[in-house]
């Protein structure tokens, strides 16, 4: 750094420029250049050009539209529309080079503005003034062929495209968001299987490993007491008693840091019976018996493994808060349905004295229990304790508390949006096409029809000048066109002819686009009496 000015060359705390900023200057500078120069292509190439209403003017207008089109593409169309008005406008010539402008804005109309009934009330707007002015100026048929097929096809065509384009960004763009938010939910399902791991393992330490810690502090507390040790063995008994219950404490909060969420596996059945976990704790000192109720069915793993924890956690708990006290275990079938019911007695020595800390491992047996569709209640008994778990004996449709996956469906909201959004596409790509079609089919065969009339009345400046009055029709009706100008103005027929007589106009040029000079030809019968060339507009002469 140096003076105070950043490596990247912007002094702090000065104004940054706009993110796009260069480059949205940058298009607009160029789409004017670029029609600018075909604006300066018609100026140079116009017969008795303005500067002011055909170069300075049009410059103008075109640097307001084209920045303006970003936030007011509407209005923008409509300013470029009344250039090709000062065309209709133009008495000698209604061609104007400002077409290619107002395609252009009529794209951008298109690849910017909203869908709806503005961008088509701007577009039958423009036309319906184009074609009023026409009408008001009282134009010849050059002018309205200009106002019925070149104006159209600038009008609508570009838009078609712009609004197919705007579509077609807007699939990209949806596909992009889409695919972000598949990633992310991709994301959020492995961060909850690895907390579903983590539950587990916390699950299986606390069920497994503290119950045989537990186990192994109930052993050495009854050793600590028997006649036969002496006074050190009594005592080193005493420390591996503690040293044990010390163990089970740290288990519990290695426990909690693992556990980040519910329960969320129990797919694994027990490795042994409730049967078999009662002889452990018979032979462990602990009195416990068994009582089994109702006809044994085919319990669903899950269930069996739930019967198997809440037994397993009501004894880990006996032997903990009640050392000494007898254990009563009934299972209970009936009606679709396992009841497990563990009942401890009062110890004998009263009750532990400080506050027993733990309950973690009900805590994990009611959500477990419930979300098999059970419930566990747990609750002093005859001052004692009692733990009582009442589930289905099967569960349907697997686990009722896992994420739902992310399997693609017809009424997925991501398939549905995709499908709307092809769909939208679809319908703009066939518009984009049939609707120029369907114009192309009304206005092309009255367009061909009408430069079909302007080509086949057109008279040879050679052969009119081989053409001289006096002469019968037939003398040179070979030289004559086939039909003469049905459309001559009314400032042609208004010239005065010779009394009697019939006039032809027959048009002096191919040019299709310009009021040409009109060669008339007035017959008496079949003669011709009078021939002179009457201006295609009369006020240019």
């Amino acid at each position: 750094m140096k003076h105070g000015i950043a490596e990247s060359g912007v002094r702090p705390g000065a104004p940054r420029p706009l993110p796009g900023f260069g480059k949205t200057l940058l298009f607009d500078v160029a789409l004017w250049v670029v029609l600018a120069g075909a604006g300066g292509w018609g100026f140079w190439s116009a017969l008795q050009p303005s500067v002011v209403r055909d170069l300075v003017l049009p410059f103008a207008v075109l640097a307001v539209a084209v920045p303006g089109s970003r936030r007011w593409p509407g209005a923008a169309v409509f300013a470029v529309n009344g250039l090709c008005a000062l065309g209709l406008a133009d008495e000698s010539n209604p061609a104007n080079a400002y077409a290619v402008a107002l395609g252009a804005m009529t794209y951008l109309l298109g690849a910017r503005a909203k869908v709806g009934r503005v961008p088509l009330t701007v577009l039958a707007s423009c036309l319906v003034i184009d074609l009023a002015l026409c009408a008001v100026l009282g134009r010849g048929a050059i002018w309205w062929f200009y106002a019925v097929t070149i104006l159209p096809v600038a009008l609508l065509v570009p838009w078609l495209v712009g609004r197919y384009q705007q579509a077609r960004r807007a699939l990209v763009s949806d596909g992009w968001r889409l695919a972000r938010t598949l990633e992310e939910q991709q994301r959020f399902v492995a961060e909850q299987a690895r907390l579903r791991e983590r539950t587990r393992i916390a699950a299986d330490m606390h069920d497994s490993l503290g119950h045989v810690l537990s186990l192994i502090a109930l052993r050495a507390g009854a050793l600590e007491l028997s006649p036969t040790l002496s006074s050190q063995d009594s005592a080193d008994v005493a420390e591996l008693r503690k040293a044990v219950s010390e163990a089970v404490d740290h288990l519990r909060e290695t426990v909690t840091v693992l556990r980040d969420g519910p329960d969320a596996d129990g797919d694994h059945s027990s490795i042994e019976s409730v049967e078999e976990l009662l002889g452990r704790a018979r032979a462990s000192g602990i009195a416990v018996d068994l009582v089994r109720e109702g006809d044994s069915p085919s319990l669903s793993p899950l269930v069996g493994h739930a019967v198997y924890r809440v037994v397993q956690e009501s004894l880990t708990n006996a032997t903990k808060h009640a050392p000494g006290s007898s254990v009563h275990v009934r299972i209970t079938h009936e009606g679709g349905r396992t009841e497990v019911s563990v009942t401890n007695s009062a110890p004998p020595a009263g009750p532990l004295p400080g506050v027993v800390r733990g309950n973690r491992g009900l805590a994990g047996l009611r959500e477990r229990v419930g979300a098999l569709g059970g419930q566990l209640r747990a609750e002093p008994f005859e001052r004692g304790f009692r733990v009582t778990a009442v589930m289905p004996d099967r569960v349907g449709g697997g686990r009722t508390n896992r994420l739902p996956q992310s399997a693609p469906d017809d009424g997925a909201e991501s398939a549905r949006r995709m499908g709307d959004a092809r769909r939208t596409v679809r319908l703009r790509f066939i518009v984009a096409f049939v609707a120029p079609a369907a114009l192309a089919l009304i206005v092309l065969p009255a367009a061909g029809y009408l430069a079909y009339q302007l080509a086949t009345c057109i008279l040879h400046p050679t052969a009119y000048a081989s053409i001289h009055v006096g002469q019968q029709r037939q003398e040179f009706d070979g030289l004559l066109p086939l039909q003469s100008y049905p459309y001559p103005t009314d400032a042609a027929r208004s010239v005065p002819r010779p009394a009697g007589s019939a006039c032809e106009f027959y048009r002096s040029n191919g040019n299709l686009l310009d009021e040409v000079d009109l060669y008339r030809l007035c017959f008496s019968g079949d003669r011709l009496v009078a021939k002179d060339v009457v201006p295609g507009n009369p006020d240019r002469s």
